[in-house]
């Protein structure tokens, strides 16, 4: 229920974030409209200053677009424990396989029970789990063959890393640097917060998440979380 309703904000954060188009599209108008007024023999002072303060307006406007974007994702508890990737992806299995199940595809876990525990705040993990788990199952529905998700998890020393396989084409050379960036998607009704506030949650457990391209096809997109301390 927590996942659905971080889901929901998700796609509400979206339709305010499209408010934002207004006041920077009447910025843009106005700023041009100004620099008519004063690139002139005569300047038009008084229309000028009339002018910046219909910008000064718009601005304030799309500044409290950004903050209501903001609370949507605040959280005023964080309660983190030490607990197994193995199980938070248990806890979640319906509903990834029910990602899979629309794609026309199957989810295979493959984590030993060697790996160790991280500290981390369940339902934040989990959030960018459902995540990269529905990425995977979108991208995969787009590639040659019957789609497949894998997820896996390795550790080390210091470091639990969690990965998710699809069989998909692949990213683009063109767009993978814009990946992580809020806002930015290649999908006809996406948000582009995904993976946004995905490497938000990692990087705050002091973590780091990335992506690879998979010679044999599709990506592999991963993070790592610390090791739970004794």
């Amino acid at each position: 229920m927590e996942v659905s309703r971080i889901s929901a904000l998700t796609e509400l954060a979206s339709a305010i974030a499209h408010e934002l188009n207004q006041p920077l599209g009447a910025i843009a108008t106005f700023s041009q409209a100004g620099e008519r007024m004063l690139n002139r023999a005569e300047p038009l002072v008084g229309e000028t200053l009339d002018v910046l303060r219909q910008i000064s307006e718009a601005a304030l406007g799309a500044g409290e677009a950004i903050h209501r974007i903001r609370r949507l994702f605040d959280q005023d508890v964080s309660v983190r424990m030490s607990c197994q990737v193995l199980d938070l992806i248990d806890e979640l299995k319906p509903v990834l396989e029910l990602f899979a199940k629309r794609a026309g595809g199957e989810i295979q876990v493959d984590i030993g029970l060697g790996v160790p525990a991280v500290n981390a705040d369940r339902l934040r993990i989990q959030q960018v789990i459902v995540a990269l788990v529905q990425n995977a199952c979108d991208a995969s529905a787009l590639g040659a063959s019957a789609p497949r998700i894998r997820i896996s998890a390795t550790s080390d020393r210091y470091m639990v890393e969690t990965s998710v396989n699809d069989s998909g084409p692949g990213v683009p050379a063109s767009i993978q640097r814009q990946l992580f960036r809020p806002f930015f998607t290649t999908k006809p009704n996406g948000t582009g917060l995904g993976l946004a506030s995905s490497k938000a949650i990692v990087e705050a457990h002091g973590g780091k998440i990335g992506f690879d391209t998979v010679s044999s096809g599709g990506n592999r997109f991963w993070f790592r979380l610390p090791v739970a301390g004794d």
